[in-house]
């Protein structure tokens, strides 16, 4: 658990000093207003995220517009056990690892699909 709330917080600190870079380069100041220089600024995007409304389009399917994301994102996550991450430790050790990739990474079209 500490783990992850650590990377959570990285991935935040990380998002706000690419905004700040970003910034520079464009010669603006960047996010300056939520916290002290702007640190808790990914904080409130997150805040502002949770809150805001879901638009459902009224001529979709509702369960199909709904389920498409959980299929894309559980097929993602799916392609994570095949891929190695040293060189005798897998979660799943299958010797046509590269086929099943692009055999699961062409099925994400169809969340694509479901949405539209």
């Amino acid at each position: 658990m500490p783990i992850a709330v650590l990377i959570i917080l990285s991935i935040a600190f990380f998002t706000i000093f690419e905004r700040k870079a970003l910034a520079a380069m464009q010669r603006r100041r960047g996010p300056n207003v939520v916290g002290l220089y702007g640190l808790l600024q990914a904080f409130a995007d997150g805040f502002k995220l949770v809150g805001k409304e879901t638009v459902i389009p009224t001529a979709s399917n509702f369960l199909i517009f709904i389920v498409s994301p959980i299929y894309t994102f559980a097929l993602s996550l799916f392609l994570w056990s095949i891929i190695p991450f040293d060189y005798s430790m897998a979660i799943a050790d299958i010797n046509l690892g590269l086929l099943l990739l692009f055999a699961i990474s062409s099925l994400n079209i169809y969340g694509i699909i479901m949405s539209g």
